[in-house]
């Protein structure tokens, strides 16, 4: 509750939270209480929660990549969301690719929610995309209900969502500006990243290291150079997504200083591992941008706490073994994403711990500040009035991930063999548990409804 843990009594009613009552601290029964009022049977039940379990908001992951329809081998509503509600996410936002077809126009939005329909465990929002010719689309799509719109300045890695030119962000930017909507940019700079890939052309590069240097921080650098520059001239509300170089926190700074609307989002991969203690041919770990040294991940670290990053995203992008393991050793036929929507929050946490980071902190970074890029003022926080919502955290239980064990489609994962101190042991979402126990066997139920940014009297889309 604001930022503190106390012991309290939640009171709810159809979903949401009525009142919060703090108990006694110095009280025989010290334990914080999940109250529901059920429409089903008479009276009030009871889930009491053991005393040393914090109960967190439950976390909003706004970059997700479900991929269905299109690619479902790949990843599927049922898993991605089942992985959410196992590792304490309780809203998720879809990306616009890869599926097949991407979410580009309101008739693939409403491809995509037949698909979803009846498979999500959590809450579910959706992207739109700007690719070259859509721009006319894009007003239909915020007023269908995304969240806002995603783009890339170099390949995406699948054909049918190519990249937009500076001037082409710019005309949509223009567009999606007259609407106050959102746009979230994928920045790297396609020259630059050609010019290191044929100084570094080699038959096959298995070091990690090596690979990143194909990407270097300039890519990034320069890219958000150039986006800082099109937010000036449109006005556009606008987000960097994953940020893996440090090196940009200068001028996101300078911009900031400036008053432009801009936030700024990482990944628990940059967090979590340096480039130098990747083994050799680990594509698990292959992401875009790379994971790159322990200096720059420090880095990333001081931004946080220093507000220059707002925010932290799984960027859970999975695929099949075969793709991610394709060419192997050599990195550059590998499929650059990493699945972290299960684990991700665990590892944040315990790596913050190890900093001194206390866990209200985490929190507020994987819940509130995202749920507040997004607008969804009924998610992220603990109060009255808002989505009943929980992730239930045991700072004491060790674990250690085994990426056969997570529920995500594909059992690859850059996480396999981490020991974890402190892990999510239980998730709510408006007001029902999903589950109890990382051990349990039971179904979860299908809890989820869709997301939009309209407002609507139930806050959400059916």
């Amino acid at each position: 509750m604001e930022g503190r843990f106390i012991p309290a009594r939640v009171e709810i009613v159809d979903g949401r939270i009525l009142a919060v009552h703090e108990l006694d601290p110095g009280g025989a029964k010290h334990q914080q209480e999940i109250i529901r009022a059920s429409e089903v049977t008479a009276g009030v039940g009871t889930l009491r929660v053991r005393d040393g379990i914090r109960v967190l908001p439950g976390n909003v992951d706004t970059h997700v990549h479900i991929n269905e329809p299109g690619r479902t081998s790949w990843e599927g509503f049922a898993t991605a969301t089942a992985a959410a509600a196992l590792g304490g996410v309780t809203t998720l936002v879809d990306m616009p690719l890869n599926s097949i077809p991407p979410t580009v126009s309101t008739d693939a939005l409403a491809e995509k929610k037949a698909a979803a329909q009846g498979q999500t465990y959590v809450d579910t929002g959706f992207w739109g995309g700007i690719v070259p010719g859509n721009t006319a689309e894009l007003r239909p799509l915020w007023e269908a209900g995304v969240f806002g719109f995603k783009c890339f300045l170099l390949p995406s890695g699948v054909d049918e969502f190519p990249p937009v030119s500076i001037p082409q962000l710019r005309e949509a930017m223009t567009e999606v500006a007259s609407f106050d909507g959102l746009v979230i940019v994928h920045a790297e700079d396609a020259a630059t990243i050609d010019a290191a890939s044929g100084a570094a052309a080699a038959p096959s590069i298995p070091s990690y290291a090596a690979w990143a240097g194909t990407r270097p921080h300039d890519a990034e650098v320069k890219a958000i150079t150039a986006l800082i520059e099109t937010v000036r001239e449109t006005g556009c509300r606008t987000h960097i997504l994953h940020l893996a170089s440090a090196q940009a926190l200068d001028i996101i700074k300078d911009a900031r200083d400036e008053g432009l609307p801009l936030t700024v989002e990482t990944c628990p991969h940059y967090l979590c591992f340096e480039a130098e203690k990747i083994p050799d041919g680990a594509a698990e770990f292959k992401c875009c941008p790379p994971i790159r040294d322990a200096g720059n991940r420090d880095a990333l670290w001081q931004g946080l706490q220093d507000g220059l990053i707002d925010c932290i995203v799984s960027d859970h992008s999975p695929a099949t073994s075969k793709e991610k393991y394709r060419g192997a050793p050599d990195l550059q036929q590998a499929w650059g994403g990493i699945s972290g929507l299960q684990v991700g929050f665990n590892a944040v946490a315990h790596h913050a711990r190890e900093r001194g980071i206390g866990l209200e902190q985490v929190s507020a970074w994987m819940a509130q500040n995202t749920a507040q890029q997004v607008n969804l003022e009924s998610k992220g926080s603990i109060g009255v009035g808002k989505d009943a919502d929980f992730a239930f955290y045991d700072p004491k239980e060790t674990h250690v991930v085994s990426a056969r064990g997570l529920a995500h489609k594909n059992p690859v994962s850059a996480y396999d063999g981490l020991e974890l101190q402190g892990t999510v042991v239980g998730s709510v979402v408006r007001g029902t548990q999903l589950f109890s126990s990382l051990d349990t066997t039971d179904p979860l139920p299908l809890q989820g409804t869709f997301l939009t940014h309209v407002p609507s009297p139930e806050g959400v889309l059916e």
